[in-house]
């Protein structure tokens, strides 16, 4: 029997509109060829425009990953911010597509199965984390991990959530005469955002009861929580793995800038402005919103949608 302070009940309804969405993340790297090397090349995203030293990529047009150069060093290693970024693909092909783009480039992937998605794990060159995910959650559901389970198929087995996925099986999806294509499609979003934190239960109280998500998960054992609105996966995660006295990375290092949550409309906006009011976290007037931050430094803007 597992103890029972590995895992802490934090579920709940979301109080955010279950039309809220993430939209761009913000990103600090340090040479523009070196970054579209894995942004571009191998995720398949699209330079949508350029100014000065801000490249705005996306897919279908639409603007995913925001990457400003000119930082002066890679991420640093255990410090607060990005974990990964996860970009959600409409289709398995996709997945696929983005395996032989890394594969011809011999760029490191680590395919993985978490049941509920499968997902290639990858990095830029400046240690950016990257997630590229298609979620299945027809294939079975989260499971209960007083119980061991991560996950449980819809034939009530148990799923460790971390096997590797079938890479033949994968490359299968492309057909016996694959069209290999170099861009991601349109209808590719950013599913999730992972942050370091450094104490799970601030950020559940922070991103769970100010901001607004429904809570999901929380594993001690683990060292990692998760919130989102109605459905897996998660929307944001964060976990404690850089360590209880991990900091702010250094000035001019590769990383998060911000993140950006989208808002349906004005009221939420407000409501998110009072619950951050009254949790006295920061609260800056931006374009279109406000920009916060969580208990750690993680930067956040909440906009609402144009």
């Amino acid at each position: 029997m597992i103890d029972a302070r590995v895992q802490t009940d934090v579920r709940s309804v979301p109080v955010l509109p279950l039309s809220t969405v993430l939209g761009p993340v913000h990103l600090a790297v340090t040479e523009r060829e070196r970054a579209l090397a894995i942004w571009r090349d191998v995720v398949g995203l699209q330079v949508i425009a350029e100014t000065d030293n801000i490249l705005t990529l996306g897919a279908g047009g639409k603007p995913l990953i925001v990457l400003e150069t000119g930082a002066t060093r890679p991420s640093e290693p255990r410090t607060i911010g990005l974990y990964h970024v996860a970009i959600h693909v409409p289709k398995r092909a996709d997945l696929a597509q983005l395996a032989v783009r890394a594969l011809q480039r011999n760029v490191r992937i680590a395919p993985t199965d978490h049941l509920v998605s499968e997902a290639i794990y990858l990095w830029d060159l400046d240690g950016n984390g990257i997630e590229i995910t298609f979620e299945t959650p027809w294939r079975g559901t989260l499971g209960d991990p007083e119980l061991g389970h991560y996950a449980v198929t819809t034939e009530g087995k148990p799923h460790s959530g971390r096997d590797p996925i079938d890479l033949d099986g994968l490359l299968a999806e492309l057909g016996s005469q694959p069209v290999l294509e170099a861009d991601m499609p349109e209808g590719t979003r950013i599913g999730h955002v992972h942050v370091h934190v450094n104490d799970l239960h601030q950020a559940m109280d922070f991103y769970r009861d100010v901001i607004g998500f429904a809570g999901f998960l929380l594993i001690t054992s683990f060292g990692m929580g998760d919130v989102g609105l109605d459905y897996m996966p998660h929307t944001i995660a964060f976990n404690i793995w850089s360590g209880p006295n991990a900091a702010l990375p250094p000035a001019g290092a590769a990383g998060l800038l911000w993140f950006t949550i989208v808002l349906p409309d004005t009221g939420t906006l407000d409501g998110v402005r009072a619950r951050l009011d009254s949790a006295k976290a920061p609260i800056i007037p931006v374009e279109d919103g406000i920009e916060t931050q969580d208990p750690f430094g993680n930067r956040i803007k909440l906009v609402v949608k144009a």
